[in-house]
């Protein structure tokens, strides 16, 4: 949903009072970023290309947006913007997630979009978890063997983090069990632990997190199964490497993965 705020409301007021909503229903804000630090270009909305990407490009591309362009809904997603703030958050007993995205519209081209400008816009999209069937996701040791023998590694989609944390989830257990028992049946073998982002945030935020997970499963694995450290190296490579387009989901949710390269 896009929002056009009341007049002198200013981005930072908009997205606290969403904080503050979502807190007292329980819930809790997972990431929050400004300006550059979200990624891309802060002066873009949902409009551009190019070497201009933006935040709002990869969670509202122009696709999406059904209201004609020289209307209030169209200027209000694609006009040039300035102060712009996101956040993404959760409320967990109703296992829904809430993206909030604020920014002011500043100085559009088109007439017809002129009276927005100095305004605060907020397109907020709101998400009902639900639960991955494991048996999608959870490859076995055999699987994991014959691609790194083949192609010298492999993708794994069974390994769970929450959003912008590093901390391993009980649901990839499954997945841990194969790895080990790879390891086991493979004595020689030595593996990097690669941890893969998509591009939403800021390229070292995503560096540091798929670090800390990478090493987060090198933890799992030689503390939990008894692996020995010598054979694992955790790196995180941010989305230098993607499997798809970071310009949607589907192909955001290939490029956030756990892989196992030979080493």
């Amino acid at each position: 949903m896009v929002y056009v705020i009341p007049e002198n409301r200013s981005p930072l007021e908009v997205l606290r009072n969403y904080q503050e909503e979502i807190r007292s229903k329980g819930g809790k804000v997972l990431f929050e970023c400004k300006e550059s630090e979200c990624g891309g270009d802060p002066g873009r909305s949902s409009s551009g290309g190019g070497g201009n990407t933006s935040l709002a490009m990869y969670l509202y591309p122009q696709e999406r947006i059904t209201d004609s362009l020289s209307s209030t809904g169209g200027c209000a997603v694609t006009a040039r913007i300035a102060d712009q703030r996101y956040l993404a958050a959760e409320i967990p007993d109703k296992d829904s997630y809430f993206s909030v995205l604020t920014y002011v519209i500043k100085n559009p081209q088109s007439s017809s979009c002129a009276p927005l400008n100095g305004r605060t816009i907020a397109v907020v999209d709101s998400l009902e978890a639900k639960a991955r069937e494991q048996k999608m996701v959870t490859v076995n040791a055999d699987d994991m063997a014959k691609a790194i023998s083949t192609r010298g590694r492999v993708a794994l989609y069974g390994i769970y983090f929450d959003f912008n944390k590093s901390e391993v989830k009980p649901e990839s257990d499954p997945t841990l069990e194969q790895i080990a028992t790879l390891l086991k049946k493979q004595s020689a073998l030595k593996l990097l632990v690669v941890g893969h982002t998509d591009n939403v945030g800021s390229f070292s935020f995503n560096m540091d997190l798929s670090q800390r997970r990478a090493a987060s499963v090198v933890n799992a694995l030689t503390g939990r199964y008894a692996i020995g450290k010598d054979r694992l190296m955790p790196l995180g490579v941010s989305f230098a490497s993607p499997m798809d387009s970071n310009k949607a989901e589907e192909g955001r949710a290939k490029n956030r993965r756990v892989e196992l390269v030979e080493n």
